[in-house]
């Protein structure tokens, strides 16, 4: 797979996550958030397990302790990504939390800095300043309008970016895509589901009722994209990975709109303009001064 394609796949992993905000959102008339996790992630774990056992036939061996336990960590960084966001669609708008989530694409190079010693372009900086501009805008141009579900949604990008990172380095080091995308769906479930048991009611009459909606996102926004996710990072850099899939704020906006009925005020569309702006100027920019200095250099 060249980067273009793989950029493309994450495109389209974008735009079905984009589609499940939507579903996300309407599940949780009749069923708790970490429920709701729990179960789309469990289907999503059983989907993938075969495939990832053809993986292990393939490989003829087995992923070492070593390997599962680095899936064990990216499975963690998910379900508090996954959680996360969760509740915070309990009081916030699909539109707002799927913008606000696509902050990961500032928060990725900076933990390559913490995690990697990687030093990100200087462009990141004034990005994440356009960043926070963007999100008092969506808030209605003040502070005290953002919800607790816009602060969720906010920490939520956070263990995102923690999990696009540690998936991306980890599915190179393995080449084991499909038994990290198994063994991460698995991690948060069980621990979903757990938290669950203790402080949500759950019962057979919701489940059936958000059925629909749990399916839709256990088998395509989790097992399909998910996976997309992982099988396209082996061939292209975090950063770029996050700038693609980070077009989810767009997708989600506008299918909250067809479905949902959501509007957002006119100060909210400059600050979703400006928010898109820097996810696009952090990837544009070091992209564009690398090829000049390539360029100059063949010249020299």
């Amino acid at each position: 797979m060249t980067r273009i394609q793989a950029n493309l796949v994450l495109l389209l992993a974008a735009a079905i996550w984009g589609g499940g905000f939507v579903a996300q959102s309407t599940a949780m008339d009749n069923i708790g958030p970490f429920w709701f996790v729990g179960l789309r992630f469990a289907i999503a774990a059983i989907a993938v397990l075969p495939f990832a056992l053809m993986e292990t036939r393939k490989m003829k061996s087995a992923p070492s302790r070593g390997e599962i336990r680095a899936f064990m960590l990216v499975g963690l960084a998910l379900f508090m990504g996954a959680t996360t966001q969760q509740v915070g669609l309990l009081t916030t708008t699909v539109t707002n939390s799927s913008f606000l989530t696509a902050l990961y694409v500032i928060f990725v190079p900076v933990i390559a800095v913490v995690l990697y010693r990687r030093h990100p372009h200087w462009v990141v900086w004034p990005g994440a300043l356009m960043m926070l501009g963007g999100i008092f805008l969506l808030s209605g141009g003040a502070i005290n309008q953002l919800t607790t579900g816009d602060t969720l949604s906010i920490i939520c990008a956070f263990f995102w970016a923690i999990q696009i990172t540690l998936a991306g380095r980890f599915v190179m080091q393995s080449n084991r895509p499909l038994a990290l995308s198994c063994t991460q769906f698995a991690v948060c479930a069980g621990l979903s589901m757990l938290i669950g048991v203790f402080i949500e009611p759950i019962n057979t009459a919701a489940i059936a009722s958000s059925l629909t909606e749990i399916i839709y996102v256990g088998l395509v926004s989790s097992g399909l994209a998910f996976v997309l996710q992982v099988v396209a990072q082996r061939y292209t850099t975090a950063p770029q990975a996050a700038i693609f899939l980070s077009s989810e704020a767009l997708f989600g906006a506008l299918f909250a709109s067809i479905f949902l009925q959501e509007t957002i005020p006119a100060a909210g569309y400059v600050g979703c303009a400006i928010i898109f702006a820097a996810i696009l100027l952090v990837e544009l920019v070091p992209e564009i001064s690398k090829r000049r200095n390539s360029r100059l250099a063949a010249e020299i």
